[in-house]
């Protein structure tokens, strides 16, 4: 981790009191992040995920839209096969669902026929609107287009950058899972990891952590509807022998 830079903070003026239980020290104005605690918090982070995912199948949304870390969330979200965002995050998208699920179907109807070549009656100029009008929607929803209801669960690069999403998840009680750095209050987030949100490598390792926790929950899934599914046959070829039995008798 300190290879990554996730113990860096920001300059002392810029650092929130709630913050301080997670610092250990004051370097040239800089405030320096206790890693020791951030593994702790991470760990909880990681645990909670992979439990929200296996047990209940939480759909887990990754959110991340400044510059940084707008790869980072589209590589580890499509790794882990889960939505997100990573452009824009749009007004209503957890406090107005309706209206969002709107503008996926949208997309996804304009995909469909872009793909299947019912553009091609068009014009030339009608066929250049339309996929004008397409990819300002792939930016939009794009990375949600699988969304078929309110998520369950965020997971946030950067809660003051993302202070719209953050309070529309308070409002709506979804837990909220983030990297939060020292200019940050993590008594907003449920589970709050302590680290440095702006160093591409510190994003970057625990947004992987966090993909891997959800990939691992989904197996667990898979794992328990197959050991299901084992049960059964089992149980339905035991009662099968006992009616042969009985028939045989």
């Amino acid at each position: 981790m300190a290879k990554a830079g996730a113990q860096l903070g920001h300059f002392k003026n810029r650092c929130l009191p709630k913050m301080k239980p997670f610092i250990y020290a004051l370097r040239n104005n800089i405030y320096f992040i206790d890693l020791e605690k951030t593994v702790v918090k991470l760990q909880e982070a990681v645990n909670f995920v992979m439990e929200e995912v296996s047990a209940k199948s939480s759909n887990i949304l990754f959110l991340g839209t400044k510059p940084i870390a707008k790869d980072v969330i589209e590589r580890c979200a499509r790794k882990a096969g889960v939505p997100y965002v990573n452009q824009r995050w749009l007004g209503g998208t957890l406090t107005n669902f309706s209206t969002i699920s709107k503008l996926i179907a949208k997309f996804n109807k304009m995909l469909e026929e872009s793909e299947s070549g019912a553009w091609e009656k068009y014009t030339k100029k009608e066929r250049l609107g339309l996929s004008r009008e397409l990819e300002k929607l792939k930016k939009m929803v794009g990375g949600v287009r699988d969304l078929k209801k309110k998520p369950d669960l965020l997971y946030i690069i950067d809660i003051v950058y993302e202070k719209t999403a953050l309070s529309e998840a308070i409002k709506c009680k979804v837990p909220v899972v983030a990297i939060v750095d020292t200019n940050a209050n993590p008594e907003l987030v449920d589970y709050p990891i302590p680290a440095n949100d702006d160093a591409l490598k510190s994003v970057e390792m625990i947004s992987q952590l966090i993909a891997e926790a959800v990939i691992i929950g989904k197996s667990r899934i898979q794992n328990k509807e197959r050991d299901e599914g084992e049960t059964a046959r089992i149980r339905q070829k035991k009662e099968g022998e006992k009616k042969d039995n009985k028939s045989n008798n």
